[in-house]
């Protein structure tokens, strides 16, 4: 018999069984499904019972409906032929049969982990193991490893190269996938970390740090699912680009209750996709900030009066700049400045009070003082002008105003010139997003009062409803702004992060476990020890546990050998994996006069296209990214799911059959960190690397 005819009987053989596993999804669904109708009957019932429970079921129904239809595509990608005669398929999510007996282990499951961890040299009782290589739920072909040769029947048959090779070789599209069927022992070994305290994943381009943390979350989510559930998981990555790459990760695992953002995404109501300049992004996200932001939290808005003079009978009462200040001070003693709003005006009046001389006012008392005062607009303007309940946003978007005033000292004449130039623009940038939530919680959410009647000045300066007064400001309903809910938080280019970033991050995972993903060596953030202690402060003393990932599974050993010269620049000591296959095809390298440079880079791209089946980048420094982005539209519009044009941050975590790099001396010289982004951008590709200049520096120096 041919090797393709035994093949083919494998596979048939497989597909029999995999028919009955999707009959079995196809009745789970059915009863989801069934279940939704019924809930919602229940709505029907008249009271708040009925409706309570049909919300339960209903909530129920159709996250188990989600999980369904998510793994779908794939469900079973696994077998193990054990040596007491069992099998045992491995799939996306679990599957029983009607009589409840399992057809299909979660691969989460304790009796999967076998699937990952057994080896040639430690077999485990596993005689093969095999990949089953699906297109939705029709089998396509089969790998095997023969994990114990000598035990193996002798009519068991033994089908491909391994799937981890077969892998590989995959061209890309525009999503990663999961790994479920090709994961290694000691990626295997990250996922099933302890859950508790941080565990950290680390290693070189290509290791699989990514894929590997959004497995851990589909781990964590189905070993303990009302923790992780009910708290919530946070996946937090570098920047839009990335989190579309890696949306359809988890609900392929069969999780859809996960929530991803991206750092320009984090606070709710920001979407910030652009970077700031260098000297801008480093001052933004430098510690120092933090000490900037308290000052200007706690200082008078802009154009907001400095005085008050008001008659009274006989007197003129007056509120002097240091009356003010020191008002002000008292205000924001253990509270926030929007918390203080409601008992701002009687402070004022009471300070007022005092001055008052005159027979007269102080024969009508201080009852009918506090009513006329707090009754007249003036001083109802003044107020409002004075203390004006702050958003966030809004105090961000003094600080060009104030930064000159306010940060003597903090921050050098360049970087107070490159702040105000970065915030002459209105909307946020990436780097801008920790600093809005900084003041969200220096100055607390603004309160609404539980009755509108009670809304503003007006209506909480009368002396004769103070004691309403002090039940609204007990009952003030603010939006909580204590954002650490979440159970789990991973995050991903954790080596990017600045220490402001830190501590955006740290504030939603107070009481969570953590998965932190990163590689020194690829580090965009200037300043490591700062961010190290940022990093330290934000998981406040919980434990760690790391682990590293060795293997290169991405690029060919011929790229990742000119990009591991290239960290070796960047980092004194980089942790360089070991790239596992070679492909005999060279990176190029093109110098050509400026005025061809555009054309160049088309050409190198049009060729790469031709040559793979995948996906293509071309990446370019920052300050030249538009140009080229008009120069290719055309081609980017002919090739819209094959070709990007990216710069240098935007390919974090991302991976290509082929990259052009233009001007990759531009690239390094446009920041201090530029030359680990180089080292980023040449590993992202996994098959075919060209590179195209009009200097050639970078490469004398690898000499």
């Amino acid at each position: 018999m041919s090797t393709h005819n035994a093949e083919q009987r494998e596979i048939q053989a497989e597909q029999s069984y995999v028919d009955t596993v999707y009959e079995r999804l196809d009745a789970s669904a059915k009863v989801a499904q069934s279940l939704v109708v019924e809930g919602m009957a229940r709505g029907h019932v008249g009271n708040e019972g009925g409706l309570v429970e049909r919300d339960a079921m209903v909530f129920q129904a159709q996250r188990r409906l989600s999980a369904l239809n998510a793994a779908h595509d794939g469900l079973v990608f696994g077998r193990l032929n054990m040596l007491n005669g069992e099998s045992r398929y491995i799939g996306r999510i679990g599957v029983r049969d009607a009589e409840r007996e399992i057809l299909l282990i979660d691969w989460r499951a304790p009796a999967a982990a076998i699937f990952y961890q057994a080896t040639a040299q430690e077999p485990s009782g596993v005689v093969r193991r095999r990949v089953l290589r699906c297109s939705n739920d029709k089998v396509i072909g089969v790998e095997d490893d023969l994990l114990d040769g000598e035990n193996a029947p002798d009519d068991m048959v033994i089908v491909g190269e391994g799937a981890l090779l077969a892998s590989l070789t995959r061209a890309r599209d525009t999503s990663m996938h999961s790994v479920v069927a090709t994961i290694q022992k000691e990626q295997d070994e990250a996922i099933r970390a302890p859950s508790r305290g941080a565990t950290t994943i680390g290693g070189g381009p290509g290791t699989g740090k990514t894929v590997v943390a959004l497995h851990r979350a589909a781990y964590l989510l189905y070993t303990d699912r009302r923790r992780f559930e009910s708290g919530g998981v946070l996946v937090v990555g570098p920047s839009n680009v990335f989190m579309n790459y890696i949306e359809r990760v988890l609900p392929s695992l069969g999780e859809t209750s996960v929530t991803l953002r991206s750092l320009g995404e984090v606070v709710d109501g920001i979407r910030a996709g652009r970077h700031d300049k260098s000297v801008a992004a480093a001052a933004k996200g430098s510690s120092r900030m933090a000490g900037f932001l308290s000052k200007a939290a706690a200082a008078p808005m802009p154009g907001a009066p400095t005085q008050f003079r008001y008659f009274y009978k006989d007197d003129v009462l007056r509120l002097h700049p240091e009356q003010l200040d020191r008002i002000r001070r008292q205000l924001l003693k253990g509270a926030k400045r929007n918390r203080a709003y409601a008992r701002a005006p009687q402070m004022l009046v009471d300070a007022l009070w005092r001055q008052v001389r005159g027979e007269r006012a102080l024969e009508k008392g201080q009852e009918e003082f506090v009513e006329i005062v707090t009754t007249d607009d003036r001083f109802v303007d003044f107020v409002e002008d004075w203390w004006p309940p702050v958003e966030p946003i809004e105090l961000w978007r003094t600080l060009p105003d104030v930064i000159d005033r306010l940060s003597q000292g903090t921050f050098s004449r360049d970087e107070v010139a490159a702040l105000q130039e970065s915030w002459a623009d209105a909307e946020p940038s990436i780097q801008d997003v920790p600093l809005i939530d900084e003041l969200r919680y220096l100055v607390g959410e603004v309160p609404q009062a539980d009755d509108e009647e009670d809304d503003g000045p007006k209506q909480l300066m009368s002396f004769e409803r103070r004691e309403r007064e002090e039940r609204v400001d007990r009952n003030l309903t603010t939006q909580s702004i204590e954002d650490d809910g979440f159970a789990h938080v991973l995050v991903d280019e954790a080596q990017d992060l600045s220490p402001m970033q830190w501590r955006m991050l740290g504030r939603r995972g107070r009481h969570a476990s953590w998965t932190i993903v990163g590689d020194e060596a690829q580090s965009s953030w200037p300043h490591p020890l700062e961010s190290a202690a940022a990093r330290k402060a934000a998981l406040d003393g919980k434990p760690e546990h790391a682990f590293r990932l060795s293997t290169n599974y991405r690029n060919s050993a011929e790229i990742y050998e000119l990009a591991a010269k290239v960290a070796a620049i960047g980092v004194p000591d980089p942790d360089l994996a070991d790239a596992v296959r070679r492909t005999g095809e060279d990176p190029r390298h093109v110098v050509v006069p400026a005025s061809e440079l555009a054309e160049t880079a088309r050409f190198s791209a049009i060729e790469i296209l031709g040559r793979v089946d995948g996906t293509v980048a071309v990446v370019a420094p920052r300050a030249a990214l538009a140009g080229l982005q008009a120069d290719l539209a055309d081609l980017v519009l002919e090739y819209p799911d094959r070709l990007r044009v990216l710069d240098g941050l935007d390919t974090k975590g991302l991976e290509f059959d082929g990259v052009v790099v233009v001007e990759p001396d531009g690239i390094t010289d446009e920041a201090s960190a530029g030359w680990r982004t180089l080292y980023v951008v040449l590993t992202r590709a996994t098959q075919l690397l060209t590179t195209v200049g009009t200097t050639d520096r970078w490469r004398a120096r690898l000499s």
